[in-house]
């Protein structure tokens, strides 16, 4: 891992302004096959699956028949559906009750005559996309459907790349889930958001997944709403010299042996914790089975050396961080000043593996510096608020002249009228 000081301006800005998607590059690729698939549904769906997958799709096999889930179970270790069944029971708790703290239905009187308020509706139909690729994610499966459940959606759907691995099958029954359709890539995203002969369009589209797919949530957004666009994952560790370095080294490996691409940051301002750190991660990566990747990806990582714990704070608050760990002597007083974080992470027992999987707060993280004005997925993510306005006469007549005042300004001269009339019957 390469060290570099807080105090080499031009270094650290490199580091803060990190390489992002390159949606451009996969743009114009991604957008013919949002046309395609708009144009030609199935059939180009079918064509898509059958180049990029290797795998036969028909309309009898697009959807998961019931049968399959149920065999899904008898192919999975049992240890692994009760791992699924306590994650799913944490995630739901924390969830239902972020759903408490969200106001119901409100207003207010503004002035006599005026109440204004808010009606919160869930959305009405959600697309939730769960990755294939290096392994099989049933994780995202709990982290995108539980939220969506606990908001009361109504149609929860998901699609993955086929063939689909059993554990994903287990995960989404596992969360009530009865549409799950065997298609990957842009081309399912398309599908949701457009809708084809099998698939039925969806309202929003959550979920992470490779650069193609990222590009087709960006071209679908205004068809559909979306999430956010997810980058390489990373964390960035706040530690003093109190800091374990074990604990440390093992920690940026977790995150290392994610993505070639993924981000592994250290920050503080103990030198000696610097070394040690860096003399644990070559003892601990030896035994990786995921060596390689974790290798590749530590060539992005980097210690930064701070002088001081404020410079380390400032630091993180910059680089707004998918998750941050904080190991320092007191975690709780830190905490306080952190403005910019998907998640944080308290003290030496609150590894990122446990928000990952179990701990209950959601894994879908706004990634590349993003945090600085973005937020995990939760329930608010799939509801909806509209106005009501509920004026009577009396009330209308005191906000009159105010409206005639400012159409006038606009030159809307129809909107005034719309109110005058009111008062001419």
């Amino acid at each position: 891992m390469k060290t570099i000081e807080y105090s080499d301006t031009e270094k650290i800005n490199e580091m803060l302004l990190r390489e992002g998607l390159e949606l451009d590059k996969a743009m114009s690729s991604v957008a013919e096959i949002m046309r395609n698939v708009r144009k030609r549904g199935d059939s180009a769906l079918f064509e898509y699956t059958q180049r990029f997958d290797d795998f036969k799709l028909t309309k009898e096999n697009i959807k998961v028949g019931r049968e399959a889930i149920k065999k899904a179970y008898s192919n999975i270790n049992p240890s692994l559906t009760e791992a699924l069944v306590h994650a799913h029971r944490n995630i739901t708790k924390f969830h239902c009750e972020q759903k408490k703290k969200i106001k119901e239905d409100w207003s207010i009187e503004v002035q006599n005559g005026i109440k204004v308020g808010e009606k919160i509706t869930a959305i009405e139909a959600v697309g939730c996309y769960v990755p294939g690729g290096r392994a099989p994610y049933p994780s995202t499966v709990l982290m995108t459907c539980t939220p969506a459940r606990a908001a009361g959606v109504e149609r929860v759907v998901i699609t993955s790349p086929p063939p689909i691995p059993d554990s994903i099958l287990v995960a989404a029954d596992i969360c009530g889930v009865e549409e799950i359709y065997r298609i990957g890539g842009a081309q399912a995203i398309a599908a949701l958001a457009y809708g084809t002969e099998s698939i039925p369009r969806v309202n929003k589209i959550v979920g992470p997944g490779n650069v193609y797919v990222m590009a087709a949530k960006m071209l679908a957004y205004g068809k559909v709403d979306i999430d956010m666009p997810a980058g390489p994952s990373e964390v960035l560790i706040l530690a003093d010299e109190t800091a374990d370095p074990t604990l440390i080294a093992s920690d940026l490996l977790a995150q290392a042996e994610h993505d070639p691409k993924a981000q592994c940051i250290l920050v503080t301002n103990s030198g000696k914790l610097r070394e040690r750190v860096e003399k644990e991660i070559s003892e601990q990566i030896k035994g990786l089975k995921t060596r390689e990747t974790a290798e590749q990806s530590l060539k992005n990582a980097a210690i930064i050396l701070t002088k001081n714990l404020q410079e380390s704070i400032e630091f993180a608050n910059r680089y707004a961080p998918e998750h941050l760990e904080i190991m320092t002597e007191d975690p709780e007083r830190i905490v306080g000043k952190i403005k910019n974080a998907g998640a944080i992470f308290l003290g030496e027992y609150a590894p990122v593996a446990a928000g990952d999987y179990a701990s209950g707060g959601n894994h879908v993280l706004p990634t590349g510096g993003t945090a600085r004005f973005s937020s995990q997925l939760s329930v608010r993510d799939f509801l909806k608020t509209s106005s009501v306005q509920r004026i009577t006469k009396d009330g209308l007549s005191r906000l009159k002249n105010t409206i005639e005042k400012i159409a006038d300004a606009e030159g809307f001269d129809a909107h005034r009228k719309s109110v005058e009339k009111r008062f001419q019957r």
